[in-house]
């Protein structure tokens, strides 16, 4: 029998901004997504126009608080309200760790205020004694997708070296409140994603910055979050002894379409252009064909003095990633077919089924992708996002999602081949996402990817009664056998 190794942490991953709702409920105050429109004109597809956004989105989003329909995750999936019935279904799946981030602003509403908001450390204080109750660890992510707003409206996100000390007092309030209730930590949310869609990441405005190469606004700022991040490390492990502080990287795969070199050549750029993020933190400092990027791109990034030494002092403990799809390049694309990705378009591989939005599945990419980043690290690794999102039909209580089984299992085989076959050290896995919520591509409900589902549409209504899906029942077989032997 094929077991995965003691005391894996097998859940699930949510996101604040996608799933909490009560947006404007606690003291909380704006952050970058309560402006993120849902663009129900725009093919779901077109991820460039999906994620595109300027200052007059967000006057108009200011000035409608009350519109819940254009705005979807103002009112996510409620977890917020929910939290205690969330979390008890968590468990009876027998969930080991659940990967959910804090909301920034609820913390500290305008980012740079001198005090935090005690209602929303209190929040948060409630859903880790909740967890604790069924002995599920969290497992927090710092910042995910949801910078406060005011840091974007009277800093310029990211871009302003400011935002690392109000970050700084962020992770030591968060890290002072909850040292006896967590012990693993993210710092950023594929924080490569700041260069596909800068403001969710960096709170950057293209039209802000009408005299500058918005390209190196979006490097500059990735360099404040790297210092950032080193400084976290720091700050929780002088906090919080024994506790572990991972990064968090987009794993996209891109496979030569061909194997003409110069389609080999194409590809082996394109993955560096993904490993970049993490080869800065893993090794705390830059690769040295990144600076060579910067250099031959007119590319021109500020450091502080002390910088580099605070990244190479602090380099994270373990790698996390996001795995959903592979895609395939070439030097040459003229009359190959494109597909849609993780907010990314690529080649479409002729060799792979796709899901409903396009998304290319690959099992056998994650088994690749697990090799690759042990290979390169030697670190532990974490899958913190994977999954099927899907149109579920909800029948008589019940959804009937075989598919998703099919995928979940297809990719937990890969897994153990990458463990027991590769020797590959994987801590725990946590699907994307354990129950329903707003999807971040597409700012979508009808793009479901939970075990769990939540009975709300795109534009806001519905009950918001909870479901236990056919595929809940399989995950919980799964986690109480370790194994996919049982079947």
């Amino acid at each position: 029998m094929r077991t995965f190794p003691e005391g894996f942490l097998w859940g699930g991953a949510t996101a604040a901004n996608q799933m909490e709702g009560g947006w404007n409920e606690g003291g909380k105050g704006w952050s970058v997504s309560d402006c993120a429109r849902a663009k129900f004109d725009v093919d779901v597809k077109n991820y460039e126009k999906q994620n595109e956004i300027t200052s007059k989105d967000i006057e108009e989003a200011l000035a409608h608080p009350e519109d819940m329909v254009n705005y979807p995750k103002r009112h996510g999936n409620d977890f917020y309200h929910h939290y205690k019935e969330d979390i008890k279904l968590f468990a009876e799946m027998g969930f080991k760790v659940f990967r959910m981030s804090i909301a920034w602003s609820r913390i500290f509403p305008n980012g740079d205020d001198v005090t935090p908001n005690e209602e929303g450390l209190q929040f948060y204080d409630d859903v880790f004694d909740e967890l604790k109750k069924y002995n599920i660890e969290p497992l927090v992510t710092m910042s995910h997708y949801e910078p406060p707003l005011n840091l974007t409206l009277s800093y310029d996100g990211w871009y302003s070296r400011e935002v690392i000390g109000f970050f700084e007092n962020y992770v030591r309030t968060i890290c002072e409140r909850y040292k006896d209730k967590v012990k693993y930590w993210l710092t950023f949310n594929e924080v490569d994603s700041i260069i596909r869609h800068p403001y969710t990441t960096g709170g950057l405005i293209k039209d802000r910055f009408p005299n500058k190469n918005f390209e190196e606004v979006c490097y500059q700022a990735m360099h404040h979050q790297f210092v950032a991040s080193a400084l976290a490390t720091k700050i929780c492990h002088e906090i919080i002894p024994g506790a572990k502080v991972g990064c968090m990287i987009t794993k996209l795969s891109y496979y030569p379409m061909t194997c003409k070199p110069e389609d080999i050549l194409k590809s082996q750029q394109m993955m560096r252009n993904i490993y970049a993020y993490s080869d800065t933190q893993v090794f705390g400092e830059y690769p040295s064909y990144l600076l060579s990027y910067y250099k031959n791109h007119d590319i021109h990034i500020h450091k502080e003095a002390g910088d580099d030494e605070i990244m190479k002092k602090y380099p994270v403990d373990f790698v996390s990633f996001s795995y959903y799809m592979s895609s395939c390049v070439a030097e040459d694309e003229t009359g190959i077919e494109k597909t849609a990705g993780n907010t990314v378009m690529g080649l479409k591989n002729p060799y792979l089924p796709s899901s409903e939005w396009g998304w290319q599945i690959d099992p056998i990419g994650l088994r690749i992708s697990l090799v690759e980043l042990y290979d390169r690290y030697r670190k532990p690794l974490f899958i913190v996002e994977n999954g099927l999102g899907a149109k579920d039909e909800l029948i008589d209580g019940k959804v009937h999602d075989e598919y998703r089984i099919d995928y979940y299992r297809k990719h937990f085989k890969c897994m153990l081949d990458a463990i027991i076959e590769d020797g590959v050290e994987l801590m725990g896995y946590t699907s994307w996402a354990c129950i329903d919520l707003i999807s971040e591509s597409t700012k979508q409900m009808s793009k479901r990817y939970g075990f769990i589902y939540v009975d709300v549409d795109d534009y806001g209504n519905g009950t918001y009664d909870r479901y236990r899906k056919d595929s809940f029942y399989w995950y919980q077989k799964v986690i109480h056998h370790n194994s996919l032997d049982f079947e």
